[in-house]
């Protein structure tokens, strides 16, 4: 594995900053200021960015974090409208927003809208009055906000813009993925099958990320994959206080965790990791009453080519099916494919997220929630279909 890949923070788990502004207000020339290098594509055409682009930083005193750079907000046309809605998606994942206005503007009837759904989805913003070299009065519509006066081109107010952005942060709760449930000297085994999914050489990023977080509190840490599970437990003198497994193989590993020893799965603690657990298990109880005229809707956070076996396109399916009929209708999304009317679907089941941020995750939660659907995730529904869901622990 690249070094690069080892030591990097993951999207994921970064502070995610949206720069929001009408075509040529100067967004992406701002974000290469605020990263100090040329990252977005500048240029005085209008509508050169067209889709998102998400660009890592270190951002003091902040940390990791991700600026996107977005289309302008008033891009017309059929793709301008397109733009514009992949715009909008990316508002749901951001945790703070920069609002650029060129200084010179006198109509501010765009940004209001905005300024609106922003305050609804409860982002953070501050205001970023561009091109300040040009002309210094400030707008009446920027001093209703956090706002400073910035330059991308002589770099005027960058330093204050990074300081507002970084007061701006919401508190960061303190959600770990294994701190409930282990502490210092713990003894903790994870079952990580290296099925066909895995990357030749690497493990999945909810098994990295849960080692991790495991060596942070002090655990004792072994891992294995399924067929080395008996052999794994008999070199323990006192069993493990936790077994930690794929979701795919719940079942197995269930039926050789001695008594006494918690289990769970790396998608049931990313579930709580990142979004809102109680919520996905009351998801899982639709399973009770669904029919085979009933529609569900599987969602992937990352793109891939499917190959057999795949949890999300294979196997859950077949799980659903043999539970409630081989005719139940199921709709496969993957990546930033969400569907914004979810009335036709009975029930919802997401992966765990990891390649999503937590503010993005909770934000299709509540979409469902808001609209009446159930929704749950992949390792509490396989948890669910075994009758193992009462044993698993969070």
């Amino acid at each position: 594995m690249p070094v690069n890949e080892l030591t990097a923070t993951p999207n994921s788990t970064r502070i995610h900053i949206g720069i929001f502004g009408r075509v040529n207000s100067g967004k992406s020339s701002l974000i290469n200021a605020i990263a100090s290098q040329p990252t977005a594509l500048v240029s005085p055409v209008a509508g050169t960015t067209t889709d998102p682009v998400y660009k890592p930083i270190e951002l003091h005193p902040l940390g990791p974090c991700v600026l996107i750079d977005t289309a302008g907000f008033d891009d017309r046309g059929e793709l301008g409208s397109m733009r514009t809605g992949r715009t909008a998606q990316v508002v749901e994942k951001t945790d703070i927003a920069v609002l650029v206005i060129d200084v010179s503007n006198d109509d501010f009837s765009e940004e209001e809208n905005w300024v609106a759904l922003l305050e609804e989805k409860k982002v953070p913003m501050v205001v970023a009055v561009n091109k300040s070299d040009e002309r210094t009065e400030v707008p009446a519509f920027a001093k209703r906000f956090s706002y400073v006066c910035v330059s991308a081109k002589t770099g005027e107010g960058i330093d204050k813009l990074k300081a507002m952005i970084a007061s701006k942060a919401p508190a960061q709760e303190e959600v770990s993925i294994t701190g409930d449930l282990v502490g210092p000297g713990y003894p903790v085994l994870l079952v990580a099958p290296q099925d066909i999914q895995a990357p030749k050489g690497r493990l999945i990023l909810p098994q990295v990320q849960t080692i991790r977080d495991l060596l942070d509190h002090r655990a004792l840490v072994s891992v294995v994959t399924t067929d080395q599970l008996e052999a794994a437990l008999a070199l323990y003198k006192a069993p493990p206080k936790l077994i930690i497994t794929d979701s795919q193989v719940f079942d197995v590993v269930a039926a050789h965790t001695p008594e006494g020893t918690l289990l769970t799965s790396f998608s049931v603690l990313m579930a709580k990791y990142k979004g809102d657990i109680a919520t996905f298990i009351q998801g899982a109880s639709r399973l009770n009453t669904l029919t085979e005229q009933d529609k569900v809707l599987i969602l992937e956070a990352c793109t891939h080519n499917p190959l057999d076996g795949d949890i999300g396109r294979i196997k859950i399916p077949n799980l659903l099916r043999k539970k409630v009929g081989k005719n139940l209708t199921i709709d496969i999304r993957s990546g930033n494919d969400f569907p914004d009317d979810l009335r036709e679907y009975a029930l919802v089941v997401h992966c765990g997220g990891c390649m999503f941020n937590r503010k993005y995750m909770l934000s299709r939660i509540e979409h469902c929630v808001k609209q009446g659907i159930p929704i749950t995730n992949y390792g509490i529904l396989i948890a669910k279909i075994k009758g193992i869901l009462d044993r698993v622990v969070y």
